[in-house]
């Protein structure tokens, strides 16, 4: 059952080359997203996966955009809260931001200043890891905030782009992918 997971779930990430920019190899995960089924085992996978690594949080920090539909499932599943980490200008209330790198480029990320306090424990989900920086730019505004951050659990982990060195704190992924 768990090869077979995740050999469909392999299956269903079209590679797509050249784009957002030339040597780009984009995996698109929206076949995923359409299959229900195969999004609910996914939801699924990342709640045990969380639990086999020991990881108890009170909240999941979800990366604007595509860690908004992970993480807020994953949070709905284990019925703990969901908190957005969002692009600049998007929040309204009082909030601290960070600058990082991205895989190609650079973005600010921003977080509610009351979203998260020293009690609380988070683990960062998004659908992708590559160079780290956005999980890192996460991790410090969680951790600016006062929260523990236990970890990241990723959809896909884009190898030989040390995502992992740079976040900064453990991370597990479903699927590992070249760069």
């Amino acid at each position: 059952m768990d090869d077979e997971f995740i050999q469909q779930l392999q299956d269903s990430v079209r590679t797509v080359p050249d784009f957002p920019i030339e040597g780009i190899m984009f995996r698109d995960i929206t076949p995923v997203l359409a299959n229900g089924k195969l999004l609910a085992n996914v939801v699924d996978r990342m709640v045990q996966d969380i639990g086999k690594l020991g990881w108890s949080p009170t909240h999941i920090v979800g990366p604007e955009s595509r860690g908004f539909i992970f993480g807020s499932m994953v949070a709905l599943q284990m019925g703990i809260g969901f908190i957005p980490v969002r692009k600049p200008g998007k929040l309204p209330h009082e909030i601290e931001s960070v600058k990082y790198s991205l895989e190609y480029g650079e973005n600010i990320l921003e977080i509610h200043k009351d979203a998260l306090n020293e009690e609380d424990r988070v683990v960062i989900v998004d659908d992708l890891l590559a160079t780290g920086g956005t999980v890192a730019a996460s991790v410090q505004l969680c951790q600016s905030i006062g929260s523990t951050v236990l970890g990241g659990v990723f959809l896909i982990e884009l190898d030989g782009l040390n995502g992992k060195e740079n976040s900064g704190i453990q991370t597990h992924a479903l699927l590992n992918f070249p760069s």
